[in-house]
């Protein structure tokens, strides 16, 4: 079971739910760097729970402890280990689950990989509270990052069907995306808010959930980054997408939308401006032929809706073999996809400063 990704920024999380500290090693870091600790915290705390009531209620500080590798808030070793204290997880929550499997969730296919010894409390390792580690990597990334003039940000495009206003691929808003990143509801149309707000109230009166979409936007990103074919950048992106619970799907530029367009309607022609090669508009996202062509990089992350609902649900009892009703206790998120914007740009970040390393 590998925890660890990358080939020159090796990361390696480890820790799960519902143990007493989760945490990251980073290796092959840049010594002397200076780590914004307030910066880090703000970036942090957009993902974690119960800042909302539409996430969850368990309540965690992730209050970061940089065990090895910092010092004054300054990188002094290639490799530097942090944790995150579990502070407010209930594992009674999840005393019955080990005999009968959620629906959607990890619980029957870890059971048949590894039998009981896989600690599943809360998730246990398929747990998205393993985002926070992968946010505290993402996080020291985009500032490494943001030295080299690269800028890195995200939004929620859509929720459950409610999309908000057409962004130019070509020319990101990336002032307006960062003024937005603190909201409850990260979105630039304030009647679309106010629609998804009222759709989250329903489907968590009713119990239910529901999923979204998640926008990543890259400025600066350098050209020729990525190879042809397996080492594509898409495919590195894809890569650590597919690590992140709830990940449905990744599309880059307009995704899906191309199957409906032309050829003369898609192609990104060229232009000559100011003395530099771009495009008139950036519908591939910023990468063609799986290397970057210095555009904006754009992707979207599609997540499903969070799979622990408290409706009832059926399922079966793995000792008994018999079908069994179950009702899922416990906390969760009506929408997961509004706490991700921090990870999809942490999956840029670590793309980005793993091949810069190169």
């Amino acid at each position: 079971m590998s925890q660890s990704f990358g080939k020159n920024l090796k990361i390696t999380i480890f820790g799960s739910s519902h143990q007493e500290y989760m945490g990251v090693v980073m290796d092959n870091m840049e010594i002397g760097f200076e780590i914004d600790m307030e910066k880090l915290d703000q970036f942090m705390q957009r993902r974690a729970s119960g800042k909302s009531k539409f996430t969850t209620k368990r309540k965690e500080s992730d209050k970061i402890d940089f065990i090895y590798g910092v010092r004054d808030n300054k990188i002094i070793s290639k490799t530097i280990t942090a944790i995150i204290k579990n502070e407010n997880y209930k594992s009674k929550d999840y005393e019955n689950l080990n005999d009968i499997p959620r629906p959607s969730h990890a619980d029957y296919t870890s059971f048949i990989k590894y039998g009981n010894d896989m600690d599943m409390n809360g998730g246990g390792p398929f747990s998205g509270r393993l985002t926070a580690p992968f946010c505290l990597a993402g996080g020291i990334a985009k500032q490494i990052l943001e030295e080299k003039n690269i800028k890195i940000s995200s939004r929620i495009k859509n929720i459950g069907g409610i999309e908000d206003k057409n962004i130019d691929l070509a020319n990101p808003p990336m002032d307006e995306l960062e003024k937005i990143s603190q909201k409850e509801i990260p979105v630039l149309d304030e009647k679309k808010e106010k629609e998804i707000r009222n759709l989250l109230e329903e489907v968590k009166k009713d119990g239910d959930s529901i999923g979204g979409i998640c926008q990543v936007f890259g400025e600066n990103i350098p050209k020729g980054l990525g190879d042809p074919l397996f080492d594509s950048f898409e495919a590195k992106i894809s890569y650590l997408s597919y690590g992140i619970p709830a990940v449905r799907a990744v599309s880059f530029g307009l995704g899906l939308d191309a199957m409906k367009m032309k050829g003369s309607q898609h192609n990104d022609q060229f232009e000559i401006k100011n003395g530099q090669v771009k495009t008139i508009t950036n519908n591939a996202g910023g990468v063609v032929g799986g290397i970057t062509n210095g555009m904006p990089v754009v992707f979207d992350l599609i997540f499903k809706p969070t799979p622990s609902i408290s409706i009832c649900q059926k399922s079966f009892s793995i000792k008994e073999k018999k079908e069994k009703i179950l009702q899922i206790k416990g906390r969760h998120d009506p929408c997961l996809a509004l706490r991700t914007p921090p990870i999809g740009e942490s999956i840029l970040a670590l793309t980005l400063l793993d091949l810069l390393n190169e």
